[in-house]
């Protein structure tokens, strides 16, 4: 077994105080999630505005269906995290190595299937969502661009995901900036001057993420020579590959129905017409900011974890994980706070019109509030995923989901109107909650390392 080293970018959490550990971690992230947010938003901002509002609803119609079909592989990337996390904590460069080859020996091959898949399924899939015919063409054409090039947005989750393992939340970021920067410049130039309208802002968005994808790929190679990747040399372990899948498919499948769920509220909010859409999908983006700390915290915890499990350090665990609930409570509060009185303002943003800025106000108010809820159950999932057990919090997370948030959704909006439909979120997090403490006190995760 090779000597850890720890080379500049890189972070052994092993050692040193969790509180700052993981606060320093996840500030890269939290950057890097507000740019991957602006990266979305402009889209949004473009088409809402130049465009206008049925090309707004189109581009907001159209994330969950691909967030759906690349969730498979996004897994893959949590599971490279949690498994380079491992053997990084516990000095074992080779398998290091070694799941860096196999991950992305899966990505190359499976990334064309994935494509066609979401090729032929897209008109289905949008006529299922009960997407209104003013708003489906454009839509379609959004989501087919997008699967052409979804190779890029792959990739750079899977760079992402390898180099957290290791302790590097920073360089990522660095790739987000370059795709964001290059996806503003490209849509002003698509939409405004060449007037593609929704074509232009979906070309632009797969230039991008392939650009941010290739330059991640050369800076790897320079930085981090231990984990050198090639896009030629296809070495797979058998072995590690099923751990990658034991670890990465119960967060694809979670992420894949999650999806699926959001599409199914997607259709009850595409029942009430073009400007109700507008204004849930503008908003949407909206609560993405206010989400971004929780999310931030949840993956610096699962790195920490992942390395102080595989250094067999179960009590700066602990440690960690009440560091990060203090963090993630306050800091997602704090944002909610800010974001409530200022809901009207920022949705002006995405449009003028009255009926589509009150439709946005109404999901944030609603919203907003509960957030902590959410802190929590994310913070005690990520510990978990942290350690290599990953059933509970994808059961945990599809229960609150599917038992709860859209039976909860169509209820509500049948007995109380539209508007409180939005209401659901509150109780699908405060069912998820319950499930996720349960299993985090019963403590049987800590038996899921993938280092022993």
């Amino acid at each position: 077994m090779e000597e850890k080293k720890t080379q500049p970018g890189m972070t052994d959490m092993t050692t040193g105080s969790p509180i700052k550990l993981i606060l320093f971690f996840s500030l890269p992230l939290l950057v890097g999630n507000i740019f991957q947010q602006l990266y979305n938003m402009v889209d949004s901002v473009v088409v809402g505005n130049y465009v206008g509002k049925t090309a707004l609803a189109a581009v907001g119609t159209g994330f969950p269906m691909i967030f759906m079909l690349s969730s498979l592989f996004m897994g893959l990337g949590l599971g490279a995290t949690i498994m380079v996390a491992q053997y990084y904590g516990a000095g074992d460069l080779e398998h290091v190595r070694g799941t860096v080859d196999t991950v992305y020996t899966s990505l190359i091959v499976g990334a064309i299937p994935l494509t066609v898949l979401g090729l032929l399924i897209a008109g289905p899939l949008l006529r299922m969502m009960n997407v209104p015919e003013d708003t489906y063409d454009m839509a379609l054409t959004y989501i087919l661009i997008i699967f052409g090039g979804i190779i890029g947005n792959l990739g750079y989750n899977v760079n992402a995901g390898i180099l957290q393992g290791l302790g590097d939340s920073r360089t990522p970021l660095l790739f987000l900036a370059i795709a964001c920067g290059i996806n503003i410049v490209l849509d002003l130039v698509f939409v405004i001057t060449f007037g593609l309208g929704v074509a232009g802002v979906a070309i632009a968005t797969i230039i991008a993420q392939a650009s941010s994808w290739l330059f991640g790929i050369f800076y790897i190679n320079r930085k981090y020579p231990v984990i050198h990747i090639s896009l030629r040399r296809f070495r797979f372990d058998k072995s590690l590959f099923f751990q990658v899948i034991r670890l990465g498919v119960p967060a694809g499948i979670q992420q894949a129905l999650f999806s699926v769920g959001v599409m199914v509220m997607q259709s009850l909010v595409n029942s009430y017409g073009s400007d109700f859409i507008a204004g849930f999908n503008g908003a949407n983006k909206l609560d993405t900011f206010g989400f971004m700390p929780i999310q931030s915290f949840a993956t610096a915890a699962t790195t920490y974890v992942g390395q102080n499990i595989g250094a067999g350090r179960l009590d700066r665990v602990r440690t960690g994980t009440r560091a990060t609930l203090i963090l993630s409570c306050g800091v997602s509060t704090a944002a909610g706070i800010f974001l409530f009185p200022m809901s009207a303002t920022l949705m002006r943003m995405f449009s003028s019109e009255p009926a589509v800025i009150a439709a946005g106000v109404a999901y944030l108010h609603r919203l907003l509030p509960f957030y902590y809820l959410l802190a929590i159950m994310f913070t005690l999932n990520a510990v978990m995923r942290g350690a290599g057990e990953m059933l509970i919090p994808m059961v945990a997370n599809l229960i609150s989901l599917w038992l709860a948030r859209i039976p909860a959704a169509y209820l509500m909006d049948r007995l109380f109107g539209r508007d409180n439909m939005f209401f659901c979120y509150a109780i699908g997090w405060t069912l998820g909650l319950i499930l996720t403490s349960w299993a985090y006190f019963r403590g049987r995760w800590r038996q899921k390392a993938v280092v022993r």
